[in-house]
């Protein structure tokens, strides 16, 4: 027994050699590593919906991020009215709870389901969009994201704004997407202009 004992000594003494490692008393706890990075772009291995490709404003990270959507308009539509069609797809897509990957990686939206959007009044630019919320109302993130999105699209004259009125009798008026706003779409909101043409 002795003789094993001490052939033994040797083997125990490697093994709390380990590899070298001195122990520390500082502490090294850092918490636990993180599951996914907030913000990343959603997987897209589902493959898309049919329909015209566009790109929504989404809330994350208390900033505005584009993800992919799709809406759907019919082959015939042109003009002002394919234009509302896809305003009022943007619209349903922003609308639409984000996927559960989507909401696992910090995604979400502040404008509510069932809004709607029609053409001009008289007297309105003919490019006017008509929320059934007058935007004033909207909260900031809401108004950000419709701006943002919409004046990243077909919804918009592509000149990066978009001219928003409401249900009521106040005049349109035209918003514009900024940076400041995709960054901090929570602050002040979009900012807007009186127009001063028909």
């Amino acid at each position: 027994m002795t003789v094993r004992r001490l052939l033994g000594l040797p083997v125990l003494a490697v093994l709390l050699a380990g590899c070298g490692i001195r122990p520390t008393e500082v502490p090294t706890d850092f918490g636990p590593a993180p599951s996914r990075v907030r913000c990343s772009p959603p997987d897209t291995a589902a493959p898309a919906a049919p329909g015209t490709p566009v790109q929504v404003f989404l809330v994350c990270g208390a900033s505005l991020v584009a993800v992919d959507r799709t809406v759907r308009v019919p082959d015939g539509a042109t003009g002002p009215q394919r234009r509302l069609l896809v305003a009022q797809g943007l619209l349903d897509q922003l609308a639409e709870p984000p996927s559960d990957t989507e909401k696992a990686a910090g995604y979400g939206t502040d404008v509510r389901g069932g809004t709607t959007v029609t053409g001009p009044r008289p007297g309105d630019p003919e490019d006017t969009l008509r929320l059934d919320d007058s935007p004033a109302d909207l909260s900031a993130y809401a108004l950000s994201q419709i701006v943002c999105t919409f004046s990243d699209s077909a919804a918009a004259e592509g000149d990066g704004s978009v001219v928003l009125g409401g249900p009521g009798d106040r005049p349109p008026r035209r918003y514009t997407c900024t940076d400041e706003v995709r960054v901090r779409p929570g602050g002040s909101g979009p900012p807007s202009s009186a127009l001063t043409g028909g």
